[in-house]
């Protein structure tokens, strides 16, 4: 059985890394950059970064403070991969297999796709046949109903009208290597997973689902495992704790799974 992976999710807004809350509250953190040099150091297992600019293009910023000017996400991403050295998944406004040849030649070795593959499902073919199954992760972002969950586009600002269950059905069976499965309303709140939400997908699918959006402790982390993901990821809780690799990883030890440390 293969070990639980431990990931750390980063936002990139305009090129600048940011916290969310809820998909639409947002403070900056940094550069991006500095970010890679830090897990390098730390036994994370993956790098997940999810460009979620809405428009406009890259903000320069002070560079004599230590920020680097970036001219396009792109540039961005090819900076991020000459200091990765774990694999690295690239998301965010992905919309063509051109494109994702342009991500996969700057350096990623996964591509994720949210709304382009509602928008267009043929493209989810096209990826995996081109590349293979396994460089194919596909973001389902979720927001809670009364009677179960829908599956939201364009930054969590479009509903489509569809279950996630069912779509992660048909992501995998058009060629989607994974599933990244994020909540909307736990985005940044710290309460802890979507429980229900990742049981429900999970027993749905057969290949690998990241649980994402809600831990606010290091013991949410052993609660999405149970829940059924396969690997679980996070955003904001790794830059405002220090040492959180191993904080998480020993709280998944102590929960009895067997992870890799240090």
């Amino acid at each position: 059985m293969l070990m639980p992976r431990l990931i750390p999710v980063l936002l990139l807004l305009n090129g600048r890394l940011v916290r969310s809350e809820r998909f639409d509250t947002h403070q900056i953190i940094g550069d991006p950059l500095h970010e890679v040099a830090r897990f390098n150091d730390w036994t994370v297992d993956e790098l997940i970064y999810l460009d979620i600019t809405r428009e406009g293009g890259l903000e320069r910023g002070r560079t004599d403070s230590g920020n680097r000017a970036y001219g396009t996400s792109m540039d961005v991403l090819e900076a991020v991969a000459s200091h990765c050295f774990m694999p690295l998944t690239w998301g965010g406004r992905v919309s063509s297999v051109e494109h994702v040849r342009e991500i996969f030649t700057r350096g990623a070795d996964k591509v994720a796709i949210n709304t382009a593959a509602i928008e267009t499902p043929a493209l989810m073919g096209e990826i995996a046949n081109r590349f293979g199954v396994q460089a194919l992760v596909v973001s389902i972002d979720a927001k809670a109903k009364d009677d179960g969950w829908e599956v939201m586009t364009r930054g969590g600002r479009t509903a489509t009208g569809r279950d996630p269950v069912a779509w992660a059905k048909e992501a995998e069976d058009r060629g989607a290597g994974e599933i990244l499965l994020q909540s909307l309303d736990r985005d940044g709140r710290g309460t802890g997973y979507d429980l229900a939400l990742i049981e429900a997908v999970s027993s749905a699918v057969t290949i690998p689902v990241i649980a994402c959006s809600g831990v606010g402790m290091y013991e949410h982390y052993a609660k999405g495992l149970k829940a059924g993901a396969d690997a679980v990821a996070a955003a904001n809780i790794w830059h405002f704790k220090e040492l959180a690799d191993r904080g998480g990883k020993r709280a998944l030890q102590r929960a009895g799974f067997d992870v890799r440390m240090p």
